[in-house]
């Protein structure tokens, strides 16, 4: 009788610590929405066109000041994952977005309003706000009100710094097909569940992929 006590008491403790672990832990164990991979694909799409609008309708070696944080690629993801401890992907995501909000906004605000390409990227920046809006709506509002680890806290109080109080030294040169390459490269990797294969695996935090990619669309000499 009181083994049986005990073995039932052991019984519901467990089941309780793993019911609390899953209440604590929502975020990390639901798939992404159908909805934010729909959101993230039609803006893919639009990115597809990043070649021809960034690059063409730009001088050579064209630039434009973002800020440190904003050249935002893989190796940041891969770096942070290493070294933040207890890292949550959804934190990640949350700065994606916050990244790269503002390099959409730089990247219109040095075009005329007759540049060639302001109309693609006016277009892209909706998409992308659009997908913004879905990524808000699929999590319960105190997940975005939940303390960030000190890292991930000090980046994003960098991004949303007033550009006067911002010193010279954390500005960096970039260019527009770059920054949208991040953009592109970045969300595969955050939101990889979105942009999966049915034939293989791909590892889209992977920088070896991307180049992989980039030579199978290099056009042969004539």
């Amino acid at each position: 009788m009181f083994k049986s006590m005990v073995q039932l008491s052991t019984s519901v403790y467990l089941l309780g610590g793993l019911l609390g672990l899953f209440l604590l832990s929502p975020v990390m164990m639901a798939p992404t929405p159908a909805s934010m991979c729909t959101a993230l694909k039609t803006l893919n799409g639009s990115l597809s066109n990043r070649r021809r609008y960034m690059k063409h309708n730009f001088p050579i070696n064209y630039t434009i000041r973002v800020h440190y944080e904003e050249v935002f690629k893989l190796s940041n993801i891969n770096r942070m994952r290493l070294h933040v401890e207890g890292l949550d992907e959804l934190v990640l995501q949350r700065l994606w977005f916050q990244v790269n909000r503002g390099v959409l906004k730089k990247i219109i605000r040095v075009m005329p309003e007759r540049h060639p390409s302001r109309q693609y990227t006016t277009e892209l920046e909706r998409r992308f706000r659009d997908a913004e809006g879905v990524f808000v709506q699929s999590h319960p509002a105190e997940v975005f009100q939940q303390e960030l680890p000190e890292s991930i806290q000090d980046t994003w109080d960098h991004l949303t710094e007033e550009p006067s109080r911002v010193p010279e030294s954390s500005w960096r040169s970039a260019s527009p097909k770059s920054l949208l390459d991040n953009l592109c490269h970045t969300m595969h990797c955050l939101f990889s569940e979105c942009f999966a294969s049915t034939e293989t695996k791909q590892d889209y935090c992977s920088v070896s992929h991307w180049k992989k990619g980039k030579k199978k669309n290099v056009r042969p000499r004539s």
